[in-house]
């Protein structure tokens, strides 16, 4: 046995003599199998088995490859333990074991928590399903990883702040912790721990699970769930603003709505037979503030009906806009594309103020509207807008005598057809804004007109679109808005007669989108080298 301890000792000095004539000439490289030195026959003679024989050789060449632990591990006894930290980044140790001069084994631990790559997953279970999946707004996370983030936003709200007003992302506070809005999981279930952020427009909808025994008990159910909350005016303040109810609407099992004339009514969910009724489906909160970023008011609409307890779950619809004091919202005709049945938005360019509208957005691009009486000189002033994606047609008529003048109706027929103000630009998206001037573009004019007097006789609106954006969901973009007024001249009528001339007006829409032609993204390219001793000391 000591012949053979003697002859591994030889074997290990001999491999470190070589690794550091590699190092002298350039550097360390990898070792191929045929420089490993063997162990002598007389080592397995001695009655080492095998396998420990290759784990000693193993041994030998970790400790010449990687150095010993400490300038006083080769003087250490044979199976002594040591722990090395010199050297090493602070919160990293070395702790091993070694076995003579040659052999050492040793591990690296990390005492520092953020060091950790992985971590141990606590495994679900249906006690502890929704403490792993708590929502912070868009993103998972544990119960702990949501207090830091929502303890390092509320110092954000509240300490940067010094608690006199509300930024934007701040989060909501209330007199028991933060205003929640419920938000979607995976599968579209309901987690009801989404903090709401100032001035953050949101709008979800989600399912809750139900069962028999949760129509009076599950508070998600309830109207006092979304209504019994009391809204801090400003962070960390005493002032408390309660919410009100604004609207009540029932529903029928069939779909059917009726409003409520009274709101200071608390209609909790009750059970009867197989159906819950007066269960929230829709939540819809209007918070109003103050340029000084100071909540002054929220309010609620329900939407309260009745479910069958058999289903396995029910959906729901929640909502959060914010508006400012003495202000009134832009209308859109939508986000960003048309939507079909909005009126169509139009204005006047102004240099150097971008395009000024009309307060009235359904008096921005209107036309003449039809009335019983069908009297063209009546009908002044009678607009009706122009929506769009309807195709839109509407007439009178004009009685024409002998002493009629058409230097005088021809003006007057024209502002009838085209209104007071037409418009000489329109928006190409639902959304555009007046200051934004490339997102307007010009109304052409086509007028007829021959030397002689004529009177316009229609006023036809072409409006071309397309669509616009991804395939999955388009969005409606005007690209041309062309008006013409037809005239023609002015009949003869004899003395004590009159003629009747049909004066019309149209709009239409029409599709000029392209076919869509399908798309490929290129394959990516991975572009991966690996460092030269990654698979030392296999290969």
């Amino acid at each position: 046995m000591g012949e053979g301890k003697g002859q591994r000792g030889r074997g290990g000095r001999a491999l470190r003599g070589s690794l550091k004539q590699q190092r002298q000439r350039g550097g360390l490289a990898a070792p191929s199998f045929s420089s490993f030195p063997r162990l002598p026959p007389q080592a397995v003679a001695a009655g080492l088995p095998r396998t420990m024989s290759r784990t000693l050789l193993w041994r030998r060449v970790a400790r010449a490859v990687l150095g010993p632990l400490s300038t006083e591990s080769a003087t250490k006894p044979w199976g002594r333990p040591a722990v090395a930290s010199a050297g090493l980044p602070q919160g990293i140790r070395k702790k091993g074991m070694c076995y003579g001069d040659d052999a050492c084994f040793f591990l690296f631990f990390f005492s520092v928590k953020d060091a950790l790559s992985f971590q141990t997953p606590e495994i679900p279970t249906s006690h502890n399903f929704d403490k792993l999946l708590e929502f912070d707004g868009d993103a998972f996370g544990t119960e702990n990883d949501l207090g830091l983030r929502v303890e390092s936003e509320t110092w954000h709200g509240t300490d940067a702040n010094e608690t006199t007003r509300y930024q934007y992302k701040d989060l909501i506070q209330t007199s028991n912790g933060y205003l929640r809005l419920p938000a979607p999981l995976f599968f579209s279930w309901c987690a009801h721990d989404n903090p709401a952020g100032f001035l953050m427009n949101q709008a979800a909808k989600c399912n809750t699970v139900i069962q028999e025994k949760d129509c009076t008990t599950l508070p998600a159910l309830s109207m006092e769930f979304y209504t019994n909350i009391s809204i801090l005016a400003v962070p960390n303040s005493s002032q408390m603003v309660n919410i009100t109810i604004q609207s009540i609407t029932v529903q029928t099992l069939d779909g059917l709505r009726t409003r409520l004339n009274n709101t200071d009514v608390v209609m909790l969910p009750t059970l009867h037979a197989k159906s819950c009724s007066n269960v929230v489906l829709e939540a819809n909160y209007l918070t109003t503030f103050t340029e000084a970023g100071e909540i002054i008011g929220v309010a609620v609409s329900l939407v309260l009906g009745t479910i069958n307890v058999a289903a396995i779950f029910i959906q729901q619809a929640f909502a959060i806009r914010f508006i400012q004091q003495d202000t009134r919202p832009i209308p859109l005709s939508g986000s960003p594309g048309y939507v079909i049945g909005q009126p169509v938005r139009a204005g006047f360019r102004s240099a150097g103020s971008g395009v000024i509208q009309s307060v009235n957005e359904k008096g921005q691009l209107t036309i003449m509207k039809s009335t019983p009486a069908q009297d063209c000189l009546g009908v002044e002033g009678i607009r009706t807008p122009v929506l769009f994606g309807y195709n839109m047609m509407s007439g009178c008529q004009l009685r024409i005598t002998k002493d009629a003048d058409c230097e005088l109706l021809a003006p007057a027929l024209l502002t009838v057809l085209k209104g007071q103000n037409f418009p000489d630009c329109v928006a190409t998206f639902g959304d555009s804004l007046p200051q934004n001037g490339p997102d307007w573009i010009q109304i052409h004019n086509n007028i007829t007109k021959l030397s002689t007097c004529e009177i316009p006789v229609s006023f036809e609106i072409e409006v071309q679109w397309t669509k616009y954006g991804s395939l999955v969901n388009p969005q409606a973009k005007i690209v041309s808005l062309t008006a013409t007024v037809m005239t023609a001249a002015l009949p003869q009528v004899a003395l004590g007669n009159e003629s009747t001339i049909q004066i019309l007006t149209s709009v239409t829409f029409a599709d000029v989108s392209t076919p869509a032609s399908p798309g490929y993204k290129a394959l990516p390219t991975i572009k991966a080298n690996l460092p030269f001793d990654f698979f030392f000391p296999f290969v």
